[in-house]
């Protein structure tokens, strides 16, 4: 490891431990430097890191602090790194969404209340209120999701899932655009997982959410072909 990496490592040691627990500020930097045997640039390069990756947070005025370590705040960066990724590597992540959103609609199901269900069928009402906007429907088909992973209850699983999916958000405006009915169909799907959310039938979900993702999967193959030789069309925003 490089000099920094090591010095991060030290920190995040302290908060393994706990000696340095969610919430807890960070020493002085002299003497945080001292006692972790670093200079205090490799310690303020470290610290920067760490704030990267939310880690740390740098409250002006009072001192750098460990943050809450919440699933949702560490995998934040998930949907960032995601983002960046185009052509096949966005064939990859709906792989991986294939993999997870299923068997996530699934437990969903088992474990819903009924405000969670309420929230959903919210959002699929406002889908469907949506049809001839595209931009409104997509927003609304984001929000869906995420409250059915939020349903599961795990946190981790929901801030990944959060992350994962929201890569495939402008493909599916793009799609919405150029495919004949489109709407209709994410409409119907997104009813069928609701039903099956709202039986309470854990099987059903994951079966309809399957089915769901595949659809994207397989429009993404079709028309993200050229990508390999580095061509991606541009998403519409």
């Amino acid at each position: 490891m490089s000099l920094t990496e090591q010095a991060i490592e030290r920190i995040r040691q302290l908060i393994k431990d706990g000696t340095l627990p969610p919430g807890a500020r960070l020493p002085p930097e002299q003497e945080l430097a001292a006692e972790l045997g670093l200079s205090r640039n490799l310690l303020r390069e470290a610290v920067r890191s760490l704030v990267t990756t939310r880690v740390l947070e740098v409250r002006r005025g009072d001192g750098t602090y460990v943050t809450s370590l919440s699933p949702d705040l560490l995998l934040e960066g998930v949907g960032l790194a995601v983002e960046m990724m185009r052509g096949d590597d966005l064939l990859e992540i709906t792989e991986v969404r294939r993999l997870f959103e299923p068997v996530a609609t699934g437990l969903a199901a088992a474990r819903i209340t009924t405000e969670q269900l309420a929230d959903v069928e919210r959002h699929l009402n406002a889908m469907i209120a949506a049809q001839d906007d595209i931009e409104a429907l997509n927003h609304h088909d984001d929000a869906f999701h995420r409250a059915v992973f939020e349903a599961t209850g795990n946190r981790s699983l929901s801030a990944l899932l959060g992350g994962i999916a929201s890569r495939t958000l402008r493909a599916r405006v793009w799609r919405g655009l150029v495919e004949e009915n489109a709407a209709g169909r994410t409409i119907a799907e997104h009813a069928a997982i609701y039903r099956a959310l709202a039986a309470g039938d854990a099987a059903l979900a994951q079966a309809v959410a399957l089915m769901h993702v595949n659809t994207t999967e397989t429009w993404l193959r079709d028309n993200l072909g050229g990508s390999r030789s580095g061509a991606e069309p541009d998403p519409v925003r």
